[in-house]
């Protein structure tokens, strides 16, 4: 079987592991400090981040960039 997206940096990657291995990485001052969304500074938790995430695409783009940048940068996609 051929990986339909190749180039695809986070394909394969639930949502809940994104957050969950930002929040270990950066904590969530340290989330809320580079992507300015509530979720990340009122009572923080995987939980009610995932459900504004999943309903709000321009933050969830917003913690993708963000996951990409930091775990990703040998991949293509990511800018030099």
């Amino acid at each position: 079987m051929q990986d339909s997206q190749p180039n695809n940096p986070l394909h394969g990657i639930k949502l809940a592991d994104i957050v969950e291995e930002l929040e270990a990485h950066y904590g969530w001052d340290g989330l809320a400090e580079r992507i300015d969304i509530n979720c990340f500074k009122k009572d923080p938790s995987v939980k009610s981040s995932l459900k504004f995430l999943r309903k709000t695409p321009w933050a969830r783009s917003k913690v993708e960039d963000l996951y990409i940048a930091t775990f990703c940068r040998d991949n293509p996609w990511t800018k030099s």
